[in-house]
């Protein structure tokens, strides 16, 4: 029997269609993550970008579980998705860059760079595979959170962005976190921990601790970038 003819319960309709809406409520925190760039509240911007991560992170799993590309198919969800996570993860965090002043004076065009390299990276068809992301993922929320708390210096700023952004191009295949079936336990074990440290971080990033904190967290970083690569090094001897 094909997937067109069956026919969903009203219950089943209903749980997909709270994952669509679930999915949407990165839409209202991308609005409260720009008042916080607007307000100048680092806080409340950081803060709203972490539940929409935590948002994203989550509703693929129940989109999977509820099946709801089959029981929607008129909706497209990974389409709202790509939507939203381009405001969260690239453009909002572009914003921030401005709104904190990352870049030295005179400087701050440097923002369209990862800007467009973002919008690129979005629209390739082989952004993604069934275990990897292909080319760095736009994670310019959680380098904008680092450079801040880090009080990084304008020039390593650039440097930094410039640098990622280019990494945008090259099809290193990197660990997605949910999918990636090597190290997948450890990889998201770590990884709660990490998000948990950094949800504590954004809550007090004015903190005299968060700078010690933040240096030690990058532990994290550094391992998915090392894993990463080995993933890498592993898919293309397939």
């Amino acid at each position: 029997m094909s997937t067109e003819a069956i026919t969903y319960s009203t219950a089943a309709r209903a749980k997909a269609w709270f994952v669509h809406f679930y999915t949407a409520l990165g839409l209202p925190l991308a609005v409260l993550t720009l008042y916080g760039a607007h307000e100048g509240d680092a806080v409340l911007f950081f803060i709203a970008s972490i539940v929409a991560c935590f948002v994203d992170a989550t509703d693929g799993t129940m989109a999977r579980r509820y099946d709801v590309k089959h029981v929607t198919p008129t909706f497209n969800g990974r389409k709202l998705d790509d939507i939203i996570d381009f405001l969260n993860f690239a453009f909002l965090p572009c914003i921030g860059m401005l709104a904190f002043q990352i870049f030295p004076a005179g400087f701050e065009w440097v923002v369209v760079i990862p800007l467009m390299a973002s919008g690129y990276g979005f629209c390739q068809e082989a952004a993604k595979t069934e275990e990897s992301f292909v080319g760095f993922p736009s994670y310019w929320n959680i380098v904008l959170l680092y450079l801040y708390v880090l009080h990084t210096n304008q020039w390593a700023a650039v440097g930094s962005v410039v640098l990622f952004s280019v990494l945008i191009f090259v099809p290193v295949h990197y660990i997605y976190p949910t999918r990636t079936v090597w190290l997948k336990k450890v990889t998201i074990g770590a990884g709660s921990m990490w998000a948990l440290v950094m949800t504590v971080i954004a809550f007090n990033v004015h903190a005299s601790w968060a700078y010690p904190v933040a240096v030690a967290s990058m532990i994290y970083p550094s391992y998915y970038f090392i894993v990463s690569f080995m993933h890498h090094q592993q898919v293309m001897a397939e």
